[in-house]
């Protein structure tokens, strides 16, 4: 091993040098917190705000301790854009810095799900796709067909096969037929293009790097699943970490359609005998029938007749799997045969999943006919104490290119118990952003992550931004609460207002989009500044035109929350609608909300004020991304100042000058707009 490394404050100056940074405090303090961490081999959470540096705070200690021990270190994140970040930017520049002063050039490499990589196999078999065969309209033929030859043209040129390299992108329609999930897999050892395939070839990367770059879904798909996804590594960082419960409650859900069984049924009745693939067939068109009149929203108990329809597409999944034989046999149809299994035993797990999400059925196998709610008998129930997973309709609804048929979902109540188990069982874990005190604590996060009081230690290394100076929030008092019926007359001459004093420079944050398709049809006619809204365009290409024009304005919701950093002076004003808190009849939300309930808690605040008060972190946090600049914060619902719970939500904001009066919020953005003009 490695002897008398250089520590990780020189290491860091070294690297802010190098990257033409300034050091920051904060910045030094999670560096050194992190090593402690790591050395000590406990779980640590960091927060710091914008500006702190924070990438290189986690990295420097990272690459320290796999130079030290040979042991790679995961840096999971939740989006795209900070993958590239740490990937394109980040990493490159920080290995040419402190390649000099370790044993060797920190190497890095970046590892996605295998759907993100082309399938050399797919290319060549005649596997099945997974379109539902359905008419085209001849155009959307004919788009697609021209990015499948795009794709067959960059297969002979790419050394990677990542999706993301595609400039411009293609549709997921092309891309499936190209691509494999995990479970379709054949194995690099049976697989006749093992040798070559792009997936194992990123895993091998990533097997000799010091740091691999991941994303939360695929860190929950390599700790809970049997097979190993990521190299061996025995420290984890975790950016971006508010959104690490979403994302792995993401994965962890189950769904059931008309399209998923009907799908199965095609692709299994190639390989067995017709009757099963049609029993199977005919239990996927009672699924149909049956949810086509299904109340869509949460099911609190089972009524009989799912509960029949859910038990006869379980067991016809289950006969299909039994008709293809060994799971491992090798034949010219052994692609398809895994195929096949890997759409029964979703169909056959989640059917019988949901089945148990409401416990045993009552003896007797009473039920009852009644939908969604709690009222009357049912065919299986559990108390609220005892629920852990939810089972929700979905509507059918249009989403893309095509109809989305009304879908079954189930999904845990917590997914505290799994991380603890399978992430913070195994290995050390930093989790950092800039949103993780709520209420002032990170006690409401830890609980989410399975954490207990004991597991783990907490730091803020603040912000290098001197928010009382620089920005200011402003809650409209003088408004009415916000409604259901849209936005208020007094909401949309608020938001003229404001931005006529600014003169453009203004992000608008929707708690729906609706209301911001509502707000921009509104608004259009009476500015005459530039107006874009979210849907226009891709995100990505209406945040450039927005940050290249200050008189512009963008509205838009819950991406707009988080994924948008614009410094300098296209943006001065964030416009916040209302106090973001979960719909009412959110499935998911409001059933955990319940749970809290009925175990003794709070369950407005355990729940819905906690996930309000992330989402207006995010959101003001939008406002200051560099050190000159300077704006308005504008929330105009009044709740945040007068309801019972605004002491919770002010207290997770960054700590802006406050005031409730309109004039001096108009006064401060026109000398702000003045002095951009200048």
């Amino acid at each position: 091993m490695p002897k008398d490394l250089p520590p990780v404050e020189e290491l860091l100056t070294v690297a802010v040098k190098a990257l033409g940074g300034a050091e920051r405090p904060g910045q030094v303090k999670m560096a050194q917190a992190v090593q402690q961490a790591v050395e000590d081999g406990e779980h640590l959470a960091v927060q710091a705000g914008t500006g702190t540096g924070k990438s290189l705070a986690y990295l420097v200690p990272a690459i320290r301790h796999s130079a030290e021990t040979g042991d790679a270190v995961v840096v999971s994140t939740a989006t795209i854009a900070l993958q590239r970040q740490l990937v394109d930017r980040d990493l490159p520049r920080l290995a040419d810095a402190l390649e000099g002063h370790l044993p060797h050039r920190p190497e890095f490499a970046i590892l996605k799900g295998r759907r993100n990589y082309l399938c050399r196999y797919k290319m060549g078999a005649d596997i099945p796709d997974d379109e539902e065969e359905q008419l085209f309209d001849p155009r959307e033929v004919s788009a697609t067909g021209r990015m499948v030859q795009r794709i067959l043209d960059w297969a002979n040129e790419t050394e990677t096969g990542d999706r993301d390299e595609l400039v411009p992108g293609v549709s997921d329609q092309a891309w499936r037929q190209f691509s494999v999930s995990a479970r379709e897999c054949l194995g690099a050892a049976r697989c006749p293009s093992g040798a070559e395939c792009f997936a194992e070839l990123a895993r091998e990367r990533a097997g000799e790097a010091d740091v691999v770059v991941t994303n939360h879904a695929l860190l929950a798909i390599d700790a809970m699943e049997e097979f190993a996804v990521l190299p061996d590594h025995d420290v984890v960082v975790v950016d971006e970490a508010h959104e690490l419960v979403d994302r792995v409650t993401s994965v962890v859900t189950g769904e059931l359609s008309e399209n998923s069984v009907a799908l199965a049924a095609r692709r299994v009745g190639r390989l067995i005998e017709q009757g099963l693939a049609d029993r199977l067939q005919e239990a996927g068109e009672d699924l149909r029938a049956l949810l086509a009149v299904a109340p869509p929203g949460r099911i609190d108990d089972l009524p009989r007749s799912l509960g029949a329809t859910l038990a006869l597409v379980r067991d016809a999944a289950s006969a299909c799997r039994t008709a293809l034989g060994p799971r491992g046999k090798e034949d010219q149809d052994a692609a398809a045969r895994k195929a096949a299994f890997s759409m029964l035993d979703e169909i056959h797990d989640t059917a019988q999943r949901m089945l148990d999400a409401f416990g045993p059925p009552p003896e007797g196998g009473s039920t009852s006919d009644s939908g969604g709610g709690s009222d009357g008998d049912s065919g299986g129930s559990v108390s609220e104490i005892d629920r852990a997973e939810v089972v929700w309709l979905d509507p059918a609804h249009e989403h893309g290119r095509g109809r989305v048929p009304p879908t079954l979902r189930v999904a845990p109540l917590s997914v505290g118990g799994m991380l603890r188990d399978k992430l913070f069982g195994e290995r050390t874990v930093v989790l950092t952003s800039a949103t993780l005190a709520l209420g002032g604590t990170f006690d409401g996060l830890a609980r989410q992550w399975g954490l207990g009081a004991d597991d783990w230690t907490g730091l803020d290394v603040g912000s290098p931004f001197d928010h009382p100076r620089r920005g200011i929030l402003y809650v409209a008092t003088h408004l009415p609460q916000p409604g259901r019926d849209g936005l208020p007359e007094a909401y949309l001459t608020e938001i003229i207002e404001l931005i006529e004093a600014a003169g453009g420079r203004t992000l608008g944050l929707f708690s729906s989009m609706r209301a911001a398709k509502a707000a921009t049809e509104a608004l259009r006619e009476r500015l005459e500044v530039p107006l874009l809204c979210q849907g226009d365009d891709s995100t990505s290409q209406l945040v450039k035109q927005f940050a290249a024009d200050p008189a512009t304005c963008l509205f838009g919701t819950l991406s707009l929350w988080q994924g948008v950093d614009v410094p300098g002076p296209s943006l001065s004003l964030v416009v916040i609608d209302r106090v973001p808190f979960p719909r009412p009849d959110d499935p998911l939300t409001s059933a955990r909300q319940r749970h809290v309930a009925a175990k003794g808690g709070n369950g407005f605040m355990t729940v819905a004020a906690t996930h309000a008060a992330l989402l207006l972190a995010q959101g003001t946090g939008r406002l200051l991304r560099s050190m000159d600049d300077r704006g308005v914060v504008a929330v105009l619902d009044p709740r945040l100042a007068t309801a019972r719970y605004s002491g919770f939500l002010l207290s997770s904001l960054p700590p802006f000058w406050r005031t409730t009066d309109p004039a001096k919020v108009r006064d401060a953005l026109v000398r702000l707009s003045a002095a951009a003009g200048a």
